[in-house]
């Protein structure tokens, strides 16, 4: 079976694409590969971040390999915390704080229209490509649901009545962002 390093060392993020990707290539992490070294996201762009992650695998460790960089936009927000999801309430990166300063940021807010966007760069031989993905939805103002990760319990997708942490994997990963650029990314790769 070909490998294929996901630059990530976020075990939810494996979890979900090799789920995805793993009954056609053997997916290796960051860790499965010793890389130990923290990549610097210093884009601006979830393009930037997700090709500068990419770059530095190949570059340094020489293997075919796919990165994402993901986020949750808030039009109410102006599209924060976009890029900086991760880091929203600051560093080091803590999902409980970023949750409660989303939370108080959307205090009052009538709009609630948001979507999780995902932009994953793969660069094999003088392959460098990019896929996306994107789902619409909104954010709600109680957290729900014990599932998945990150922003979760806060949004629901359009179409639902349930917050991405209210749904099994299976269920997340068939509609989520990170499931639709896989899905171009996989098809690209059995395409070839």
């Amino acid at each position: 079976m070909k490998k294929i390093v996901f630059a990530t060392n976020n075990q939810h993020k494996l979890e979900e694409v090799r789920a995805m990707i793993g009954a056609h290539f053997e997916v290796l992490s960051l860790r499965d590969i010793n890389c130990n070294e923290e990549i610097p996201e210093n884009g601006l762009t979830f393009e930037e971040n997700a090709i500068s992650k990419a770059r530095y695998i190949k570059d340094n460790y020489g293997y075919d390999c796919f990165a994402d960089d993901s986020g949750l936009e808030v039009t109410a927000l102006n599209n924060a915390p976009g890029v900086f999801s991760a880091r929203y309430a600051g560093e080091p990166s803590n999902s409980q704080r970023n949750i409660e300063k989303l939370m108080h940021e959307m205090q009052g807010k009538e709009e609630r229209s948001a979507r999780f966007r995902t932009c994953i760069a793969y660069l094999a031989g003088d392959d460098e490509l990019y896929f996306e993905g994107c789902v619409e939805g909104y954010i709600i103002d109680t957290l729900r649901g014990f599932n998945g990760f990150g922003y979760d319990p806060l949004f629901v997708p359009c179409g639902y009545d349930i917050t991405f942490a209210e749904m099994s994997s299976e269920e997340k990963n068939r509609i989520s962002h990170r499931a639709i650029a896989i899905q171009k990314l996989i098809e690209y790769l059995l395409g070839k």
